[in-house]
């Protein structure tokens, strides 16, 4: 192995488990090629970082590490620095000239190239390898896992969903599903390995297809929870077009697979969902919702919101506000519309809603949310949870952070348990965001 820093990386990851799962990818191929992975960036003497375009955030973050590079690159003439993911794809060899520090980009469909690009960029030069690649789903790649308890399985990449605000379409391509066979291998060899919580993973999970046999994702995951039925199942993220009641069924079936379901919605009005080109109804995603709970009475369900979309007026906002108290989801994720660069928002539409009423719009759904939230999990004090312990609580080596198969977080006593023990817990308190119990003898 080549052990001088010259040939250690170090990959700081943005944005969505996809790209926490492309890291690992990233760092099987650097492995290949004898690249040991550094331990922290000081040690490193590649960086990369893989990147997010979705949120306006993200690209912020991205923009302060690069500026912080290129002071580390003065003092540090042979680092290398290399972006991958989203943001390159996008905005393309604009990169080299706005962030001086950055050597090479590489896209989510280029990340085989990657140890031919430094070894390229030692020879001087900056590169960019930046083609789409249709049938790239990177099947058969053993990636480099961070955790021993919880692992990622992309089972398909990019998206046909052409929603207005969204960039995934136009930097990771269209939907390829990897092949049936390939997923039940890695699930086969993950479930050996000892793992206890797999998460299959895809931009729109749930139009998975597979080629040959016209396997549809209901199917897989059925066949992945009977590969592994000692191993909790998870999926994300979905479409409300594709759930199913197919789909709804299997999860109701197979005790393994988590009673957990992420649905972005984005907005409470149809008449903002077809400014999205969501594809659906505030009365078809009820519906969708009313299917789920009528066969999963305790499902936990997130979702995501956009406050603020182009042309939004006060009456969309209200309705959000009401598919929001009438749903009494577990969790959202939340955020004020930003333009996204390329997408068919920022080419037809005006981003017409002043940024203060974004900002307020976005805090009152926080606060309702917030509201909620913590009602449900008040619910939930004095009953007894199956949680999966993942880590150390952070603010005490006495405690340990799980999750039930309903997605909550739990934090709870130690006791004689370790990461990756299943147990019971009983739940003595609650936050929003947070239960706390003990271990529970059942």
């Amino acid at each position: 192995m080549r052990a001088e820093r010259g040939n250690t990386f170090f990959i700081h990851t943005f944005g969505c488990q996809m790209n926490q799962a492309d890291t690992g990818i990233i760092s099987a191929f650097l492995q290949e090629e004898g690249y040991c992975l550094a331990t922290n960036e000081a040690d490193a003497g590649i960086i990369l970082l893989n990147t997010c375009a979705v949120r306006e955030n993200a690209v912020d973050r991205i923009e302060h590490f690069l500026r912080h590079l290129y002071g580390q690159k003065k003092r540090d003439k042979k680092l290398i620095v290399g972006v991958a993911g989203c943001i390159p794809q996008y905005r393309r060899e604009e990169m080299f000239s706005l962030y001086p520090a950055i050597d090479f980009l590489a896209g989510p469909d280029t990340y085989r190239t990657i140890p031919s690009l430094v070894e390229q960029v030692r020879s001087g030069g900056k590169l960019a390898s930046l083609e789409f690649n249709s049938a790239e789903t990177y099947e058969g790649v053993e990636p480099v896992r961070q955790s021993a308890i919880s692992a990622f399985v992309p089972v398909m990449r990019g998206c046909n969903n052409m929603c207005a605000y969204c960039v995934v379409p136009f930097t990771r391509g269209r939907e390829r599903s990897q092949p049936f066979s390939s997923v039940i291998k890695e699930v086969r060899t993950l479930a050996a390995a000892g793992y206890r919580e797999m998460t299959l993973l895809g931009q729109n999970v749930n139009s998975y297809r597979d080629m040959e046999s016209g396997s549809d994702f209901a199917d897989l995951l059925d066949a992945v929870s009977q590969e592994a039925p000692e191993v909790r199942i998870r999926f994300t993220t979905s479409h409300p077009k594709d759930i199913s009641e197919s789909l709804v069924t299997t999860i109701a079936a197979r005790p393994n697979i988590c009673n957990s379901i992420h649905l972005p919605v984005q907005s409470g009005s149809s008449r903002m969902l077809g400014l999205m080109n969501r594809g659906h109804s505030i009365a078809e995603y009820r519906e969708k919702i009313a299917l789920i709970r009528s066969i999963l009475p305790d499902v936990g369900l997130s979702t995501d919101i956009i406050a603020g979309f182009c042309g939004e007026k006060e009456e969309d906002h209200q309705a959000t506000l009401e598919l929001l108290a009438d749903i009494r989801f577990d969790s959202a994720y939340m955020f004020f519309y930003s333009t996204r660069p390329g997408t068919l928002a920022e080419k037809t539409l005006e981003d017409d809603v002043p940024e203060p009423v974004k900002k307020r719009r976005l805090q009152e759904i926080i606060d309702l949310q917030n509201r909620i939230s913590g009602e449900l999990f008040q619910e939930a004090i004095g009953t007894v949870v199956e949680v999966l312990a993942e880590s150390e609580s952070r603010r005490s080596s006495e405690q340990l952070m799980g999750r039930t198969a309903g997605n909550r977080a739990v934090v709870f006593d130690r006791e004689c348990y370790k990461p990756g023990d299943l147990l019971n817990v009983l739940i003595t308190s609650a936050t929003s965001a947070t239960l706390t119990g003990r271990p529970a003898q059942v």
